[in-house]
């Protein structure tokens, strides 16, 4: 969910829906879907598109969805089928593509901005460097340098929901930022939880 449409107005003084970009899968009126952190189920009530009602909605289409239910959802917060959730984990594993200049080191504490959720996270470890001319696995390697690819674990301050990017690129790639700067640091794919 990007954001939650409230409008004030008399003639949608009860009108509220969730818009944000459909990723994956097929949304239609009547579809029961979960609501991620919370786990509440509900039902599509109507799905709309640019103002107008749609029958269904697919990716990578930005929609504004209601419910039958009034529930507590807000940005960050995903909307799933209770058959296909993603993989709810604080604890990733995950390639990343170091892009400044002071090195990555285990211990690195930065911002994680995945989907529309932000969060803080921790490098746990820095499991290898690949080498891109021989794509060799450098074991011995404990820093990632500008421009260097590496698998990593982190660990976020809050639980993400992801599936793996070789699944599904939206929800399974992020970027890291550096808290002082803003500044983006690193782009990453999400290969899965952290074992």
């Amino acid at each position: 969910m990007q954001y939650v449409s409230r409008p004030i107005s008399k003639k949608l003084h009860d009108y509220r829906a969730y818009s944000g970009q459909v990723v994956g899968g097929v949304l239609r009126p009547g579809d029961e879907v979960v609501v991620l952190p919370s786990g509440f189920t509900s039902r599509i009530r109507a799905i709309e598109l640019a103002g107008k009602p749609v029958e269904e909605a697919f990716p990578p289409m930005s929609v504004n969805i209601s419910l039958t239910d009034e529930l507590d959802i807000s940005r960050g917060d995903m909307l799933c089928r209770p058959g296909n959730p993603p993989t709810v984990a604080q604890d990733l594993d995950a390639m990343v593509c170091w892009m400044v200049e002071q090195p990555l080191r285990p211990g690195a504490k930065l911002a994680i901005k995945h989907t529309t959720r932000s969060a803080r996270t921790l490098v746990k470890d820095i499991q290898y460097r690949i080498d891109v001319n021989t794509l060799h696995r450098d074991e011995q390697s404990k820093a990632l340098a500008l421009n260097e690819i590496g698998r990593v674990s982190l660990r976020t301050t809050v639980p993400l929901f992801f599936d793996e990017y070789r699944r599904n690129r939206h929800t399974g790639s992020f970027i890291l930022i550096d808290e002082g700067t803003n500044a983006t640091v690193a782009a990453g794919m999400i290969n899965g939880p952290a074992t």
